[in-house]
């Protein structure tokens, strides 16, 4: 997949609306996104929210969607040492559990939920 000059990936994945309510049900979630392991953001009702990753809290005042998709997809292109894993992409990852070998963590439509209900976060 080619990353534009910004970072960003400007299109949609699959062409896919993201519905923010969804999107907030997968970043919240302790099975699904598992994002609050290591963020925290406007969450009052999760508590051990994390602080080795970026604070959600104003990520859509930030980052342009495309550039919080490509951050979701392929975390990796920003810093080569994060351990943020790859959400969506697939190829070319070395340490990944057998049960994910070949399959995104999140769907297409998953992604483009969470990057709708991140970009909500002014």
């Amino acid at each position: 997949m080619p990353v534009p000059q910004s970072g960003a990936r400007g299109e949609p994945l699959a062409g896919l609306t993201g519905d923010p309510v969804r999107g907030r049900a997968i970043v919240a979630s302790r099975q699904a996104g598992l994002c609050l392991l290591c963020h925290r953001g406007p969450f009052p009702e999760e508590r051990f929210q994390g602080t080795i990753g970026p604070d959600l809290n104003g990520i859509g005042a930030r980052l342009s969607e495309g550039q919080i998709r490509m951050r979701i997809v392929d975390p990796g292109r920003f810093n080569a040492a994060t351990v943020m894993p790859a959400y969506f992409r697939t190829e070319g990852l070395t340490r990944v559990a057998p049960s994910f070998k070949d399959k995104p963590i999140l769907s297409a439509q998953q992604i483009e939920d969470v990057v709708s209900f991140l970009a909500t976060l002014k």
